[in-house]
């Protein structure tokens, strides 16, 4: 049986949509390599955009009127 290991020790990413880092979930087990985001509303949500520096912003969620 696989030894407990604490939160911190597992292996995390950062989303491209809200560029929050996450951690490993165990249903993201075999596709780990493929995640890129941290929800399916960031995935929804599609990739951030770059500003002209070069440093990708976070999307703001619209208000609905």
């Amino acid at each position: 049986m696989a030894r407990m290991r604490r939160k911190s020790e597992l292996p995390t990413k950062v989303c491209v949509a809200c560029a929050r880092p996450f951690t490993w979930r165990k249903k993201w087990a075999r596709d780990w390599d493929e995640v890129k985001y941290c929800s399916e509303a960031c995935r929804r949500q599609g990739p951030a955009r770059t500003t002209t520096t070069g440093v990708s912003s976070p999307r703001k969620a619209s208000a609905a009127p």
